[in-house]
């Protein structure tokens, strides 16, 4: 079941960088090592949904029934948009300022599950992706399921709290220089808008 294609599959699938890596790296730029780990754990926990979703059947919904996966996808699309906004628009979030009030944990977390459960292609790769690693004569596949989605959850939490503790080893020389400042704001702008528009062209597979 867990095996190492699975595990090395896994991998290559939670490095790649996306709408979950960007999250953690601005927000370890923006509020630090600490704030990088509850956004590392609301992306994590946006696969809950999925997996449930899963489980019920309901990703099964989401990949034939257009309306369902369009209306996910849009939703998605438009809090990414949001996002892009909010960053373009905060000259001062590269800012170290004790008067600005941070955002919460909570806050911080709720803004990562948003961004997962808001992705329609998570469902459709547990759908695609998970049930490859189930044994054909195993007695209980969902039971297989559920670990082999605990595993991949540890593994995204594992290497986006990485991601994060890399960013934050960058972000003196980040609150030091008003130029970097701004390219990365910018930056990371254009990747939230960028990450909107592939998903807004994701098609159901």
């Amino acid at each position: 079941m867990i095996t190492l294609d699975f595990l090395l599959t896994s991998l290559i699938v939670v490095l790649i960088p996306g709408t979950g890596v960007i999250y953690t790296i601005s927000t370890a730029l923006i509020h630090g090592k600490v704030a990088s780990i509850y956004a590392a754990f609301g992306n994590t926990l946006g696969i809950v949904p999925h997996l449930i979703a899963t489980l019920l059947g309901l990703a099964a919904i989401l990949h034939t029934s257009a309306v369902a996966f369009q209306l996910l996808k849009y939703a998605g699309v438009a809090y990414l948009f949001y996002l892009a906004y909010m960053t373009w628009r905060d000259k001062s979030a590269f800012k170290i300022d004790s008067s600005v009030a941070k955002d919460s944990a909570t806050k911080l977390v709720v803004r990562g599950l948003l961004l997962n459960i808001l992705n329609p292609k998570l469902s459709i790769f547990f759908l695609a992706f998970l049930p490859q690693f189930i044994s054909a004569d195993s007695a209980a596949p969902l039971t297989q399921l559920v670990v082999l989605s605990l595993v991949f959850m540890l593994m995204t939490f594992v290497v986006f709290v990485i991601y994060g503790l890399i960013a934050n080893a960058f972000r003196q020389l980040v609150i030091e220089s008003v130029p970097v400042q701004d390219w990365l704001r910018r930056g990371f702008a254009a990747a939230f808008v960028g990450l909107g528009l592939n998903l807004a062209t994701a098609e159901q597979r």
